[in-house]
């Protein structure tokens, strides 16, 4: 469709609510984990339960999404569910249990940087020079952050498992951009949940949970609030994933796909608002300052990609 100054105004709104969503989903995320759900369970829960969702979607919409994948397809979508989806949200899982939500999602979304990188010194790919600016400024702002040079301030194995949710995100857009990008969208993401749901499944099946009638407790500044565990649950499915997607994949009928994701790389700073806000994490200003700078590193990696961002990727759903 024809992008107008007011159907780009619609795609700002959806892909700024998308982004809020996916950020409130990490405290809600905390929520459960901290209630005693593994992060694990938890992982499979959310890939099982999105599963099953956009099966529906399908079946409803476009059956045709739901035709086997084979040979080249089925490999790639094996790639972005096992490790782009589960592995992402396993690992981003353990992060935000340990560290403070806006680091875990900083230390994610370092994920455009690697992919910068792996372009350059992988593909052999000739990119802009301000790649190297936005290499040194990720680098310079997470060590101010993590505040290296008086000793690490954060745990160190949430601190690895944020890292390790940036190779897998990585994955995600290297497989999604490269592997999957003449697939329809709802196809890809319909067997690459199917796939992260079956995967995770054999770690921690979700018929293992038990107690998801107790209680959940809020915690911080909400402390004084309990709702149902399965109520947790149930959000971060239908609004901590379904909702973003949809939103953020309608979002690409009105904005390019650059635009799109660049917006989606202040969830880091909306990230931090939140942990600030209802968990009472706060950051000192050089830390302040070392955030502001991987989130302007990530911006401009963005910036030093050699080619735009296919116009039909598929949609991020890793927050």
């Amino acid at each position: 469709m024809a992008r107008t100054e007011s159907s780009a105004g619609i795609g700002y709104g959806l892909v700024v609510g998308g982004a809020v969503l996916f950020v409130v989903n990490a405290g809600v995320s905390r929520v459960a984990l901290r209630a005693g759900v593994d992060p694990a369970l938890l992982t499979s829960l959310r890939t099982t339960g999105s599963a099953l969702l956009f099966l529906a979607f399908a079946a409803l919409t476009d059956r045709s999404a739901l035709r086997l994948p084979r040979g080249r397809e089925l490999v790639m979508l094996l790639l972005l569910g096992i490790v782009g989806v589960a592995g992402v949200q396993w690992t981003y899982n353990i992060a935000i249990d340990r560290i403070p939500v806006g680091m875990a999602l900083l230390l994610e979304y370092l994920a455009p940087v690697l992919v910068v990188l792996w372009a350059r010194f992988v593909q052999r790919q000739q990119v802009r020079r301000t790649m190297w600016v936005a290499v040194a400024m990720t680098l310079l702002g997470l060590a101010l952050v993590a505040q290296i040079a008086e000793g690490l301030a954060f745990d160190g194995l949430g601190m690895l498992a944020g890292l390790a949710a940036a190779v897998c995100f990585a994955v995600y857009f290297l497989v999604g951009e490269h592997g999957v990008r003449e697939a329809d969208p709802i196809r890809v993401v319909v067997w690459a949940f199917g796939f992260a749901a079956l995967a995770m499944n054999l770690v921690r099946p979700v018929w293992t949970a038990d107690g998801l009638d107790a209680s959940a407790n809020l915690l911080g500044a909400l402390d004084a609030y309990e709702v149902p565990l399965w109520a947790v649950l149930a959000w971060i499915v239908v609004l901590g994933t379904l909702a973003p997607f949809f939103m953020e994949l309608s979002a690409l009928q009105y904005l390019p796909a650059t635009v799109v994701t660049m917006v989606a790389t202040l969830e880091p700073v909306g990230a931090s608002a939140l942990g600030w806000v209802w968990f009472g994490e706060s950051l000192d200003a050089v830390q302040i300052l070392g955030g502001l700078l991987v989130v302007a590193g990530i911006a401009l990696a963005q910036l030093s990609r050699p080619s735009p961002t296919p116009a039909s990727p598929v949609p991020e759903v890793a927050g």
